[in-house]
């Protein structure tokens, strides 16, 4: 079995930015970075999303049977 040894943090995002300099450019670099998130929704609405797409029939019928 081999030993990996990890790139430190610093390293992995210095060679990651050059990385995407040298592919798109300085400019879209940047824009790249700093593409917003999307925010996760939070869980019970996640939820209560789900249960109202379900169809609960075959959901257990799925579940229950053997």
């Amino acid at each position: 079995m081999t030993n990996v040894k990890y790139m430190s943090e610093d390293v992995v995002i210095k060679k990651a930015i050059e990385a995407l300099i040298e592919e798109l450019g300085p400019v879209e670099a940047i824009r790249f970075i700093n593409i917003p998130k999307r925010k996760r929704m939070e869980s019970i609405k996640r939820h209560r999303k789900w249960q109202n797409m379900l169809d609960k029939s075959m959901f257990f019928d799925e579940i229950f049977t053997e």
